[in-house]
């Protein structure tokens, strides 16, 4: 159940449509630095308390990055994967139109969960409004504003940024380096390419097929040319390793970049990490988090690591070029990183609570500005 504090949630919305049997949640969590930013997601068991949890996070990655977006994210209950195309397209229309009202202004859609950039065209083409969600395809534009696609990589790119603040803060070279990634999708696949030509050793890394290893660094290269033409790591010539063992290989960093809570009660004990970046959604529980923050694991929680797409959406929504992402995210997430580390450090906290202390103390600014 929906509980509301000082932060919000100031609206949730619910909608129906009748002829396509549409059912959407909006939850605008909190609009003080400005419009809610928070992806749909496309689920037969998305619910309220789904959508406010994940809402919720949005205020706090959004008000980190310094941007002035508030937190927000919505749903569709629909399984896309019984879905023709069309009957898809239907539908996101349906719940499009159905939260006119509240795009731009309160609320900006963006992809999630099986919502990619050309529901995102539908979904701003029945809205209205261009300016009504962002990750739309590149070649869709009006006026000075134009799509930047989330395959551009953006939020391996922040992930790529807050391993190397991290990796500084521990003292280990990033020449060297061997690093560990659950994923090797839309944020893995980008992460360690940046990190491998900086010299790191990707020596393990997986996808939905399983896991490979090399102890001397994987093919990077040969890996992604397999990704590319659709196929799995397990294609490659690399050493085959069950999936759950990647989390308890002998690592410098470790990066979860895929699924939630694949570090739990199981395997938490066996993780052998220095430093874990969070480049999925909730990796794990808090309080897992909590006792690898004891045994010493210096962990970069997921509302800081991979914040690099919601400023690729802000570059978008304010009319930019797809030229500027990488550069304004390294400008966010290196010094927000060092601000998190710093005062983790000063404090004795865990780099979850520094960042949480200072997401807060800024909305708290922006509300003592607005009075």
């Amino acid at each position: 159940m929906v509980t509301h504090d000082e932060w919000g949630p100031e609206k949730i919305i619910q909608v129906y449509d009748a002829k396509t049997g549409m059912k959407g949640i909006v939850v605008v969590d909190n609009t003080t630095l400005g419009p809610g930013k928070g992806g749909i997601r496309m689920l037969p068991e998305v619910s309220v308390d789904e959508v406010a949890a994940l809402a919720r996070a949005m205020t706090w990655k959004n008000a980190l990055a310094d941007l002035p977006f508030g937190g927000a994210k919505s749903g569709i209950v629909a399984d896309s994967k019984t879905l023709t195309q069309e009957k898809k397209d239907e539908i996101v229309g349906a719940f499009a139109k159905a939260i006119r009202n509240v795009c731009p202004t309160m609320y900006i859609a963006g992809p999630d969960m099986y919502m990619a950039e050309h529901e995102m065209e539908v979904f701003v083409k029945a809205n209205g409004s261009i300016k009504s969600a962002t990750g739309k395809p590149k070649d869709l534009c009006e006026g000075y504003s134009c799509g930047i696609p989330h395959e551009l990589g953006s939020t391996g790119f922040g992930v790529y940024h807050a391993t190397l603040v991290s990796l500084k803060h521990f003292g280990i070279p990033v020449k060297g380096a061997k690093i560990a990634i659950e994923g090797f999708g839309n944020v893995g696949t980008f992460a360690a390419d940046f990190l491998s030509k900086d010299g790191a050793k990707i020596i393990a890394t997986s996808d939905s097929k399983g896991a490979v290893y090399n102890e001397n660094g994987l093919d990077v290269r040969e890996l992604l040319r397999i990704k590319s033409r659709g196929g799995s790591v397990t294609e490659s010539n690399e050493k085959k390793i069950p999936a759950e063992s990647i989390f308890e290989l002998d690592v410098d960093v470790l990066i979860p970049a895929a699924r939630a809570y694949v570090i739990n009660e199981k395997n938490a004990h066996n993780v052998r990490a220095k430093i874990i970046i969070e480049g999925a959604n909730i990796p794990m529980t808090i309080e897992i988090e909590k006792k690898l923050h004891q045994k010493g694991v210096l962990i970069i929680p997921d509302f800081i690591a991979n914040a690099g797409g919601v400023i690729s959406s802000y570059v978008e929504h304010i009319g930019g070029k797809t030229e500027e992402v990488f550069p304004m995210i390294e400008r966010k997430i290196v010094p927000n990183t060092i601000a998190v580390l710093e005062r983790s450090k000063q404090k004795g906290m865990m780099p979850r609570d520094a960042g949480m202390e200072i997401a807060k103390e800024r909305l708290l600014n922006a509300k003592r500005f607005s009075v």
